[in-house]
């Protein structure tokens, strides 16, 4: 009897692998940093959570924290993004400046380093978004494809977003 074998993911295995390491959650950040770029492509990455509670994000992790500095928090405003996202658990694709005008006050800034698409990847559990990954990149540079591509990497970032309260 034939039996195909399926072949690892190198960079699902990296990031499966960084879990395991005792310097978390940077280990895990800069793994899901380097493999996301490597997948799917990034010119700015970050890391958010979300506290429904008060309604505010807070960057957990930034591939360039001069201009997105870790512990960077903002508050939400309610409207079409955040119910996709958060509540609904959708993820976002904005492709043009225009997108990113809409949904982001600092599209500015974003637009300063290159960048005028996003994905926006929520993390889930048990029905509610916890956070998300967030690629931005040149205009168009990502589609649905990407979306698939990037929710096992947004999965594995669950342990690091989880709190007790989660369980």
């Amino acid at each position: 009897m034939t039996r195909t074998k399926l072949k690892a993911d190198p960079w699902l295995c990296a990031v499966a692998a960084a879990q395991g390491r005792m310097d978390q959650p940077d280990a895990l950040y800069v793994a899901l940093d380097q493999a996301v770029k490597s997948a799917i492509g990034h010119k700015l990455f970050t890391i958010l959570t979300y506290d429904g509670s008060t309604g505010e994000a807070a960057r957990v992790y930034s591939n360039l924290p001069g201009p997105y500095p870790t512990g960077g928090r903002k508050r939400l405003t309610p409207g079409p993004w955040t119910e996709a996202v958060l509540d609904r658990g959708e993820a976002y694709i904005g492709r043009t400046h225009d997108d990113l005008r809409t949904v982001f006050s600092d599209h500015e800034l974003i637009a300063s380093l290159g960048c005028e698409s996003v994905l926006n990847m929520p993390v889930r559990w048990r029905g509610r978004t916890l956070g998300s990954l967030n690629l931005l990149h040149e205009a168009g540079w990502y589609g649905e494809d990407d979306v698939a591509a990037c929710l096992p990497f947004a999965q594995l970032t669950l342990p690091a977003l989880l709190s007790p309260a989660d369980l």
